[in-house]
């Protein structure tokens, strides 16, 4: 009998999972002690009692946390917003199963779970869940790779849910690698096919719904994706369900294995490419979920930027988003490294603090971090870091943005910017390493005024490359050098005017 590809392919990963993951683990970026100065990590207690694998966040009018665990219970927490906090834990509902999004609106919550979105509600008001209404099931599930992860409500209250593969190469189940919503009447919406493992649904400043996506088959390297009606997002082994989508069909051709994406998205029209992508290791590993930052600046000098975890690295990274030519993409930045466990998601409180939560598993995914579960929530106290704040892309180089301003002199320099551009093969085989590699050669470098931005114009912009910013030289005029040095800005497209 001869093994089929993928449980070779996966075999041959898992091996090299085990031989390298203590090595790859290991290599951070190191900063952990100066990202403390400015954004400390305080622990949540979790009670001995308390059975508690957080999957999901949500803030609640009275005050509370909720939190939805992968055993499918949801938990009320008081005092988890206070410094130093004083948690009381409350069991609101229990028998679902892998929580992984939860949202209250008018009275009741949503959660979402592997095989349902589900309306529980306290009817009688003693604080314990008594009715669960399922909202939509209309997908199959039937085993463990079969995530499910939802949004919070949009505008008009629907519920995005992204759906992962079985056994990460196929699709065996109903609307398995699709994105849905869900209404609040409980229509379930195909939206869109070709996911793998998702991660995590949000929308960025615009509105614009996303996913992360995992590494893996047809996905060089982590990523952040728009969930584009009626698009096609990478993976096909999904095309399987088009038939029940009235309206939509399946793309006319197929990806090419072991080709680029930049060449087939012009093959592949409805190909939609990952807006961010996450550099293996260097920038994350199995990123998770994401909420967008909008504190009012409680949080610092990231306003409407996204904030998402990573699961297997156990730390926060950041996004920044921007359309170009009608397409979706930006760049990532590190934030902040050491937290307690594999992160599963985030939420922001609203004093401005970021919740993160996870656990670690026995399905052999590797974690940095070494506790089994844990809840810390990541403060900001006030004193702003010297940071890349956010990179945009202009027609003949890129517009970086500061948190303060830049010794002038030294930020005039070309040398000052080291800049490296790959790409990835996409393909059916299990990631890709980074290649096609170039080197951007920077012809002018134009400080602002105010110094908290420079214009540097390149001899060329790779497009459908990442471009790998060193900002090592660049200090503040009293010498201060950056928190992060690096940045990573993925150029789906080159704005035309």
């Amino acid at each position: 009998m001869v093994a089929p590809r993928w449980l070779l392919s996966l075999l041959a990963l898992s091996l090299t999972t085990i031989l390298h993951a203590e090595e790859e683990l290991g290599v951070m970026w190191g900063t952990a002690a100066e990202e403390a100065k400015y954004y400390p990590i305080v622990n949540i207690p979790i009670p001995a009692g308390v059975p508690m694998r957080p999957g999901s966040f949500e803030v609640l009018p009275d005050g509370r946390l909720a939190v939805g665990t992968r055993r499918g219970d949801i938990y009320f927490i008081k005092g988890a917003f206070e410094t130093p906090p004083k948690p009381e834990y409350h069991l609101f509902a229990s028998g679902q199963d892998e929580i992984f999004a939860l949202s209250w609106r008018n009275g009741a919550m949503t959660a979402t779970t592997w095989g349902e979105v589900t309306r529980i509600s306290d009817v009688n008001g003693d604080d314990v869940a008594d009715r669960y209404d399922t909202l939509t099931s209309n997908w199959g599930y039937g085993e463990y790779h079969e995530f499910a992860f939802g949004s919070k409500p949009d505008p008009e209250g629907n519920i995005w849910v992204a759906l992962g593969l079985s056994s990460s190469y196929e699709s065996h189940n109903l609307f398995r690698g699709w994105a849905v919503k869900v209404t609040p009447q409980g229509k379930m919406i195909p939206v869109c096919s070709g996911l793998r493992s998702p991660g995590g649904v949000a929308a960025n400043a615009a509105g614009a719904m996303f996913v992360t996506e995992s590494q893996g088959p047809w996905n060089g390297c982590c990523s952040l994706k728009h969930l584009k009606e009626g698009g096609f997002l990478g993976h096909p082994a999904s095309y399987n369900w088009y038939p029940f989508v009235p309206g939509m069909k399946a793309p006319e051709v197929e990806p090419k294995s072991d080709s680029r994406l930049g060449v087939e998205k012009k093959r592949v029209k409805e190909l939609v490419p990952p807006a961010v992508k996450f550099p293996y290791i260097k920038m994350g590993r199995s990123i998770s979920g994401f909420r967008l930052d909008q504190t009012g600046g409680k949080f610092g000098p990231f306003e409407n930027q996204l904030f998402l975890g990573d699961y297997s690295l156990s730390l926060i990274v950041r996004v920044t988003t921007e359309q170009i030519n009608g397409v979706w993409q930006g760049a990532c930045y590190p934030f902040r490294e050491g937290l307690s466990t594999g992160i599963m998601n985030v939420e922001f409180s609203p004093k401005g603090q970021l919740f993160a939560g996870g656990f670690t598993t026995s399905r052999q995914w590797p974690v940095r971090g070494t506790e089994p579960f844990a809840i810390q929530r990541i403060d900001w106290n006030g004193v702003v870091p010297f940071e890349i704040k956010e990179i945009n892309i202009r027609k003949d180089g890129f517009l970086i943005n500061f948190t303060k301003p830049v010794d002038r002199e030294v930020a005039a320099q070309p040398k000052s910017y080291q800049i490296t551009t790959y790409t990835h093969v996409y393909s059916a085989g299990y990631g890709s390493p980074e290649v096609d590699q170039t080197t951007a050669r920077v012809t002018r470098a134009v400080p602002s005024a105010d110094g908290l931005s420079v214009m540097i114009h390149l001899e060329k912009i790779t497009e459908d490359h990442i471009h790998d910013f060193d900002l090592g030289p660049i200090t503040t005029p009293d010498g201060q050098r950056l928190l992060h040095k690096k940045a990573y800005y993925t150029v789906n497209e080159i704005p035309k005017n």
